[in-house]
């Protein structure tokens, strides 16, 4: 074992526009006041550095289990697992999550004591239900005795509104109940630019997918707030174990489409801002767009933030990469030293 330590594209922003006149108005009429509140969840306390494991890799099967060994935790042992894939489109990878992920993530998670597992789970603008229909998603999860719950398909009694004290939100936002009822939260983004407002989309913007379809229209017509209310939406939970496919990434443009880059690496950790922030350093080692390229990795609006909650880390020096090989600790100590240098 070795230690290394010290968006949417615009005709889719066009829509959401264009059915928005008076939207954010109606919600906030509509969503309740301040009674309607409820206690958000406290955000978990710094607890030292954060482990992030690191394979460089094309193998996505042994890549997977190298990875999540490697933290030598088990965090779903005899428990009901929620598991949140990217699912914003059934376009291919990076694109969305790869159909081998999730079968990876099942096998070993059960081989880790999981009691259940339930794949939970609404996209961006196509139909959730179409979008797993084409990515053979009903199929896979009944291979492998999954369960899966369509978050559009929930009632209005399973929806949980929450307004953070300060929040970026006019006025809250609505998170899918299994989500706030889950006591294991086991995520797996993807590496990918953010081409409309988010800048990248890995583990804090995964989150996106827990709220309401609605909320979408506030968020995406808050061009300067974006990616802190993204940051806002994990205050809602904290995952148990975190999983990034980069075995292929998108440098620019995203969330669906754009040019990719092998970056031939698997990451996993529990910390949101720490998958982001080595995601983002790996992004600067392919060579991304400006707003990647030009922006120090913890200056990133939707790190800054997500650090200012106490979501995680907030600075490099508390990022601890592991790996097990020699592949993976030369990377290693190059994507820790872009992590320094910003």
């Amino acid at each position: 074992m070795i230690w290394i330590g010290h968006g949417i594209p615009m005709d889719r922003r066009e829509f959401l526009i264009t059915i928005a006149s008076g939207a954010v108005m109606v919600l906030s009429e509509t969503r309740g006041e301040a009674s309607d509140e409820i206690k958000l969840p406290i955000p978990p306390q710094k607890r030292g550095k954060a482990r992030i494991s690191l394979i460089k890799t094309r193998y996505r099967a042994s890549g997977i289990k190298r990875a999540l060994d490697l933290l030598q935790i088990n965090p779903v042992q005899g428990k009901d697992v929620l598991l949140k894939p990217n699912f914003n489109s059934a376009d291919p990878f990076p694109a969305s999550t790869h159909n081998d992920t999730l079968s990876e993530l099942f096998l070993n998670l059960k081989n880790m004591g999981a009691k259940s597992i339930t794949v939970g789970e609404r996209s961006g603008i196509p139909d959730i239900g179409d979008v797993m229909a084409e990515k053979g998603i009903y199929s896979l999860c009944k291979k492998h005795g999954v369960d899966l719950v369509n978050f559009d398909d929930l009632t209005e009694a399973e929806w949980i509104h929450l307004f953070p004290k300060n929040s970026q939100w006019l006025n809250g936002f609505d998170v899918a109940k299994p989500v706030i009822d889950s006591k294991c939260i086991v995520t797996t983004c993807c590496l990918k630019t953010h081409g409309s407002g988010g800048v990248f989309s890995m583990s804090l913007k995964l989150s996106v997918g827990i709220t309401r379809k609605w909320n979408m229209i506030e968020l995406h017509m808050s061009f300067m707030n974006i990616r802190k209310m993204i940051a806002e939406i994990n205050l809602a939970y904290e995952p148990a174990l975190i999983l990034l496919d980069g075995l292929d990434a998108f440098v620019d443009k995203g969330p669906s489409h754009g040019p990719i880059k092998q970056a031939d690496v698997i990451l996993a950790g529990t910390d949101r801002i720490a998958i982001d922030a080595v995601g983002v350093a790996i992004l600067k080692e392919l060579g991304s767009n400006k707003d990647i390229m030009s922006k120090k990795i913890f200056a990133q609006d939707q790190i800054a933030w997500a650090s200012k909650l106490g979501l995680g880390i907030s600075r490099p020096e508390d990022i601890e990469i592991v790996t097990d090989d020699q592949a993976g600790k030369n990377y290693a100590e190059k994507i820790m030293r872009i992590l320094f240098q910003g």
